[in-house]
């Protein structure tokens, strides 16, 4: 139950889930704890210990819940960030292009462009370590955002200037206007 709540649980609820008594609960929750930090404990007495995991049971927010150990975080966000990383939507995926052709840019200037509030996206991109924030406009106090170097692996690209050119990609305007006179 521990690895697949994406919570932390309280001895009540464990309690109850398995239907056990509270105190049976408990012991089983510190046997946990002792034999994922490397401490064997048998029967209540220390014995010769086991093997320290790469996880450990903590208790938090009123609750139990598996983290991964402090020594092995980079390793994981690295992992996750950049071996598996998740889809973005289609409003990431606009947000992140605006903010890679016109980098350094402030949020107010890409909601400009792309007509929607991007406050959530860019939070996304933030989060997921594909922007990051170049400074603070002086004048204004607006936060200009910048791509990261995440990103330019993610693109398999060596820098921006490997993006390809829009200008070929859009239209000049003429259809449409042939006769407006």
């Amino acid at each position: 139950m521990l690895i697949v709540a994406d919570e932390p649980q309280s001895l009540v609820h464990l309690a109850s889930a398995v239907d056990e008594p509270l105190p049976v609960v408990r012991a089983a929750v510190a046997r946990l704890v002792a034999d994922f930090d490397g401490v064997g404990v048998g029967d209540g007495v220390a014995s010769t210990g086991t093997v320290r995991r790469g996880f450990e049971l903590r208790e938090v927010a009123g609750g139990w819940r598996i983290y991964v150990r402090a020594t092995h975080d980079a390793l994981v966000t690295d992992f996750v960030l950049t071996q598996n990383p998740s889809r973005l939507s289609q409003a990431a995926l606009e947000t992140l292009a605006v903010i890679a052709y016109k980098q350094p840019i402030s949020r107010g200037a890409v909601a400009s462009i792309r007509a929607v509030n991007v406050d959530g996206v860019v939070r996304t991109l933030l989060g997921r370590g594909l922007i990051t924030e170049a400074f603070t406009d002086s004048e204004t106090g607006a936060i200009n955002y910048a791509t990261t170097d995440l990103l330019l692996t993610q693109l398999g690209i060596n820098s921006l200037d490997e993006l390809p050119h829009l200008s070929p990609l859009l239209s000049d305007g003429a259809e449409g206007f042939e006769d407006l006179r």
